[in-house]
């Protein structure tokens, strides 16, 4: 891995896996394969800006998978097969929202904000574009309900939580 892209994914997930007070440079360096100068050299700011390019990383994702197919077409049944797909069928930890319950809150509080303002907002204009008048507490509540149905589903071990509320939520 020679640049700041090609490491992205395994700096989430060793957030993802230790939380950002467990993601020793140590921890770093092995799932990246990079030794300490060279993460240095790619991030100039240490472990704030990795995890702050991770969280860029998702949000970016989910604008081209999720928010902006959500705001250009309303195809929420394309935004629940997305959404299934990324957190593993409720197997993979929503690390913007584990950011969000830590420490790390305050820190990067405006990104986390972001990420789920962006979702609720181009949910709620989907439900708006499908004739739903409540529109914005709807996508409220099924991002809620998403979030939650992850941590019950990491909690017990077990998907059908996560499944049950994705297959309940496109019903509606």
């Amino acid at each position: 891995m020679s640049n700041r892209d090609d490491v992205l994914e395994a700096l989430g997930e060793v957030f993802r896996h230790y939380g950002y007070e467990g993601a020793s440079i140590a921890r770093i360096s092995a799932a990246t394969g990079l030794g300490k100068g060279s993460l240095y050299h790619l991030f100039p700011g240490g472990k704030d800006e990795m995890a702050t390019a991770v969280i860029t990383h998702i949000h970016d994702w989910f604008e081209r998978a999720i928010f902006s197919p959500l705001r250009l077409t309303g195809d929420t049944d394309g935004m629940w097969d997305h959404v299934a797909a990324y957190f593993n069928r409720g197997g993979r930890v929503c690390l913007i929202g584990a950011f969000a319950l830590a420490d790390t809150r305050d820190r990067f509080a405006t990104a986390i904000t972001r990420y789920f303002t962006c979702w609720i907002d181009a949910l709620a204009l989907a439900y708006r574009q499908g004739g739903v008048e409540n529109a914005h507490p709807m996508a409220v509540n099924a991002v809620l309900r998403v979030q939650g149905a992850i941590v019950l589903s990491q909690a017990l071990g077990n998907t059908q939580p996560f499944e049950t509320t994705i297959a309940d939520l496109r019903l509606h």
